[in-house]
Order: C-alpha cells, then structure tokens, then sequence
C-alpha cells in the first residue's frame, strides 16, 4: 500500500458515480430482470434463461476483448464511454417490439409467439450487451484503471462496487410501481431506462475527464491477444492467480443470481420482497462503500477473506430459512460479501495492471468476471433445478420453481476459493 494518497478531483467523483451508477442500472435490469421478463412474457425455462446468461457473457467478453485493445490503439477512453452508452440506451428502448402481438404479426399464428419471442430476447439482449460491454466493461473500467493509482485504487473501487446494489435498490424501487405480468409495463421500463442511458452518455460528453493514455504503437491483434499471451502471464504472475481466483468467486455468484429475484418472489411468496430488501441493499451499499478503504489499509487478503466468509454466511442462512428476519439477515450478508468481494477483486486486479495497458487487460478481466462464470455457473444452477418443481399459470402454461439448492450449490463453489487465501496469508 502507497504511504501517500493521491487525492482525487470532485469531477472524477462525479463521473465515477453517475456513470458506474447508470451503467449498473442497466445491467441489473438485464442480468435479474430479463430473466423476470421472458419467465413472465414468454414462460421461458430455467435451460433458457441459463442459455441467455452464456450468449450474454459470450457477447460481453468478445466484445470487451476486440473493443478495449482498440481504445488502447487509438489512445481513447472519452470517446468510447459516450458513444457506447448512447448506442446502448437505444438498444434498450428497442426492448419495447418484444410484445406477444407484434411477433404473431411478423411472423404469423404457424409459429409459437412465446418461443420467437424467447429467441429474439436472447438475440437483442447480445446486441444491447456489445453495446454496454463496450461503453462499461472495456472503456469504463480502462478510464477507471487509468484515471486512479495504487493509493486510492481501493476507494474509488469501493465506490464503483457498491453501485451494483445502490442500482438494485433503484430498479427494485421503480418496480414497484409496475405489474410485471403486464407487456405495457416493461414497454415502459425499457423506455425509461433506455432514455436514461442515453443521456448519460451525452451528459458524459461534458463531464467525463479523458486520462493521460498515449495510443499504443503494437498492432491491434497483438492487442487484442496480449492478455492471453503465455508471456503476459509469465511477466504478471500475482494478475493471473487473482484473476483465476476471481473465475471462482463469480461462478458462485452467477449459480444462484439469475433466479433470485424468482426465488423471492415464486418461492417464498415474498409479494413485498422489495421493501423487505431494500435496507438490506441500503446497509450492503454502506458496507461495500467502506469496504474499499479497508483494502487500502489492510490489503487484499484481510479484506478478502472477510468478503468469503460474509458470503457464505449469507449462503447457510438462505439455504436454512425461508421466514422474512432470517431471509433479511442472509440476503444482507450475501449482498455484502458479494459487493465487497467485487471491491477486493478489482482493486487487486487494477493495482496488478502493467501501466498504459489497461484496455486489452479488461478482456482477460472479463473473462473471469463474465464468461467462464457466466456459462458454468447457470448451467450448475440450471442442473441443480432441473427436476424442480413446477406451477401451472393462470393461461395453462407451467413454469418451475427455484429451490433453496442453489444457495448450497453456490456455497460449494465458493468454498473451492478459500486455500487460495490461506496461501496468500501463510506467503504475507
């Protein structure tokens, strides 16, 4: 840890928190909320929505791979925040064709609406994620990596990590309002949020400081497979075990996420699951906020450590109990850990860096945060619910049930991480 602390500018507080903000709103709503939608809309299957979370992560690290070695050939970050975002709101807004009667209209009664309508989801949701992987994933966290160093790394990380529950809150918050059963209500969510998106991509066009980083003179392959280079890993050794580690961590995550709103909601009954979860995400976003300036004091394995262990405690009550305090409880736990292992992680990661290469190193980070962990991790919880239970709709379609197993499936995997720490320990 550095001795002095560089201080950071009002500007670049503002476009990290407006920005890491807006852009986790939209993905809440795609990683937790699309999977609501299409279950609802279209009766989608747990193999679905397992199949949507993979195409989505393909998506995302290919285009974080091809697009962050170009930020770096051209030496932008600015350009490729403001133009991503404002693509990916209108991405967004296009989520309103996706309705029952416009589908039988293209395509005519001969086919089933909600299957079209399952594998057009899955279709725009890859086309809104190369645009979201481009504005967040490459340019944003490249301008984060860049605009930061190692004496306040863990702090402006702790501000970016908590924006995924702070987002939550809000989604939750606004959902509220709107019968998801209903197509005009999510007409009118990806409406909102599709606007939203887009102005903040325009609002970045004044706000957003573009850092000091010279446009590479290597070829755009040569950056596009620098991060997998056998060399690169030889050169950044600490890089590559934290980021084998981090695989872990999110495949833990992603074995239970894609159903946790269902699991709320279909089976606890929790028809108010959003105020009994907002102070939790309230408290968690705290936590995680703080959590950063731990990682600056004590470093990676203290702070690391703890993360886990908040995680599966949040996992054991989750799996143990369904009344709402302990539920309260649990889900508090396991939103802190996870949030403040995400701090962790991308503190660790953007400190093991090498200088002026940060935009081809988002892939090798995407990598381990989105595509490894977002195949397997729904396909152990699409197989943990394969043979769930199922309900009949009022229409007579079935849909099935998530069951407290995910939370026991999530809680194996995360073991698997825990010799990683302990070795770093007994080597500090």
């Amino acid at each position: 840890m550095s001795e002095f602390k560089t201080k950071l500018s009002p500007r670049f507080w503002l476009s990290v928190t407006i920005f890491s903000l807006m852009g986790q709103v939209a993905w809440v709503v795609e990683n937790m909320y699309f999977n609501v939608f299409i279950y609802k809309m279209f009766n989608a299957s747990a193999a679905d929505i397992s199949a949507m979370v993979a195409a989505s992560a393909v998506t995302a690290t290919l285009t974080t791979v091809f697009m962050g070695a170009l930020s770096d050939k051209v030496g932008k970050r600015k350009l490729f925040i403001c133009a991503g975002y404002i693509l990916w709101g209108i991405s967004i807004f296009s989520f309103i064709l996706l309705k029952e009667d416009i589908i039988s209209g293209l395509f005519g009664m001969t086919v089933s609406a909600a299957t079209v309508g399952v594998s057009l989801t899955i279709i725009l949701d890859c086309v809104m994620t190369f645009f979201g992987s481009t504005a967040n994933d490459a340019a944003f966290n490249a301008w984060l990596t860049d605009s930061t160093d190692s004496s306040n790394r863990g702090s402006a990380e702790g501000i970016n990590a908590m924006m995924p529950l702070v987002s939550i809150l809000v989604v939750f918050g606004g959902f509220m309002f709107f019968d998801l059963e209903k197509a005009s209500s999510w007409s009118l969510i990806f409406t909102i949020i599709g606007i939203a998106v887009t102005a903040i991509g325009i609002l970045g066009i004044f706000i957003i400081k573009e850092p000091d980083v010279s446009p590479v003179k290597e070829s755009y392959l040569g950056g596009i497979v620098y991060g997998f280079r056998p060399k690169t890993v030889k050169e950044n050794p600490r890089l590559y075990i934290c980021l084998a580690a981090f695989i872990i961590f999110n495949i833990s995550i992603q074995i239970f996420m894609p159903y946790l709103i269902i699991y709320y909601e279909v089976t606890l009954g929790m028809s108010n699951y959003v105020l009994i979860m907002a102070p939790a995400i309230i408290i968690a976003s705290v936590v995680t906020a703080l959590w950063g300036k731990v990682y600056d004091k004590k470093g990676f394995t203290f702070s690391g450590i703890i993360a886990i262990i908040m995680l599966i405690s949040g996992y054991a009550l989750l799996y143990l109990t369904k009344t709402t305090l302990p539920v309260f409880i649990g889900s508090l736990l396991m939103m802190s850990g996870y949030l403040s292992g995400m701090a962790v992680f991308g503190a660790v990661i953007r400190d093991n860096t090498p200088v002026g290469k940060s935009g081809r190193l988002q892939g090798v980070r995407i990598f381990s945060q989105v595509l490894l962990p977002g195949v397997i991790g729904p396909y152990i919880g699409g197989k943990v619910l394969e043979n769930a239970e199922t309900i009949i709709n009022s229409d007579g379609t079935t849909s099935f049930v998530p069951n407290r197993n995910i939370f026991l499936a999530a809680a194996v995997a995360i073991i698997l991480i825990l010799p990683f720490f302990i070795k770093k320990k007994r080597e500090n």
